[in-house]
């Protein structure tokens, strides 16, 4: 198949997960085409099959803003003639959906219905939501998906909840997002043991968390269950990546006296050798539709301590392969932490089983459903 994709290139669940599925797709035959403003990060290296399509934005002194939907059509256009494509797929229903739409719309009508493109559409979490309950938002949002030859949802509570809150009967299919298993896996090597020396001189536990810092992660609850933790056991706590809360959450460690005990890392690309030092991952979210960052640390054999919102009790099954809790509950999620770092028996045993987790949500096993989908809809 030929496939055009687009989503945003820049860090963030959905950049990733379109980005990997790209790539696994190539190495299985098919020919990708990305089509984005700028270079999706995770695409890096040569791989035959795939190609890149640049959207073009020229600003104009007549338009306050760029008109970026408008152009990213105009490329999808060009993108499926010019390279005979049987299928787009926008990941993130505003703009992509809404641009593929209308791509689908011009060639119709400029060729007389001989080049009927499909289109399907991935709804990953924040365009549903946040973005689309946005009043000027929300009637383009609804007619974005149900517009779509084909709708995917990464979690059984995103695809509810598109449907109830935006009144929609379609069929959305669950696709979870996916791990590559031989890569995100724990590392015990020579390098592992100098990061694991350098983070714990004296041989503490590590807890980690990775996000973008919105206010939606509350980063300052993983500050507050460290410190609650590090008073029963000794423990240090890495936090990877950056965002518009950073600045609170070192003030907020300062002001606990924990600074010190604590490596704000900025954002990073060597997640595997962090996570392979973890012993805890901690994602005490108050909106999460699947959870990406939870999976990769899974996938590495850390346990997860998360809350109970959105996708997350669908990946992380408490009492198996971590612990769940009610957001801002940081007393219980300290707790569950405490019992966890103090019980090696059962440490080992949710270790193990976070990893098999990860296997079911394999790349292996979840991109043959991708291509499966893509044939009912090209076919159908």
């Amino acid at each position: 198949m030929k496939i055009g994709i687009t989503c945003y290139p820049t860090y963030g669940g959905s950049g990733v997960v379109a980005t990997e599925l790209g790539k696994a797709l190539a190495l299985r035959g098919h020919e990708i085409h990305f089509i984005s403003y700028a270079m999706p990060t995770r695409l890096n290296g040569f791989i035959d099959n795939i190609f890149y399509h640049e959207v073009e934005i020229n600003s104009y002194p007549l338009f306050e803003f760029p008109l970026y939907s408008i152009a990213l059509a105009s490329k999808m256009v060009e993108v499926v003639r010019f390279n005979d494509l049987d299928l787009l797929h926008a990941h993130y229903a505003i703009p992509h959906a809404t641009s593929a739409y209308l791509a689908r719309e011009i060639l119709k009508s400029e060729t007389n219905n001989s080049i009927d493109i499909k289109f399907i559409t991935t709804l990953h979490g924040t365009d549903i939501t946040l973005t689309g309950l946005e009043p000027s938002f929300l009637p383009t949002m609804k007619f974005s998906i149900e517009k779509s030859d084909g709708v995917t949802a990464v979690s059984k509570f995103l695809r509810d909840k598109t449907q109830q809150q935006y009144k929609i009967n379609k069929e959305i299919e669950v696709i979870p997002n996916f791990i590559d298993v031989n890569k995100y896996k724990r590392e015990e090597d020579e390098k592992t043991k100098c990061f694991k020396k350098n983070f714990a001189p004296n041989g503490e536990k590590i807890m980690i968390h990775t996000s973008n810092f919105r206010a939606l992660k509350r980063v300052q609850d993983v500050i507050k269950i460290f410190d609650e933790v590090k008073k029963k056991i000794d423990t240090k706590l890495i936090l990877v990546g950056d965002g518009p809360e950073r600045g609170d959450c070192e003030r907020l460690s300062r002001e606990l006296g924990i600074f010190e005990e604590i490596k704000f890392m900025g954002k990073q690309d060597s997640l595997v050798e962090l996570l392979s030092v973890s012993d805890i991952f901690v994602i005490p979210s108050q909106s999460e539709s699947f959870g990406l960052a939870a999976l990769e640390a899974m996938s590495c054999g850390v346990p997860v301590i998360s809350s109970s919102v959105g996708g997350l009790p669908e990946l992380n099954h408490h009492g198996e392969t971590g612990y769940i809790a009610e957001i801002g509950d940081v007393e219980r999620m300290a707790k569950y932490a405490v019992e966890l770092l103090s019980n090696q028996k059962r440490y080992d045993l949710l270790s193990a089983n976070a990893r098999k987790r990860a296997e079911e949500l394999s790349e292996n096993n979840i991109v043959p459903m991708y291509e499966k989908f893509y044939e009912k809809i090209i076919s159908g």
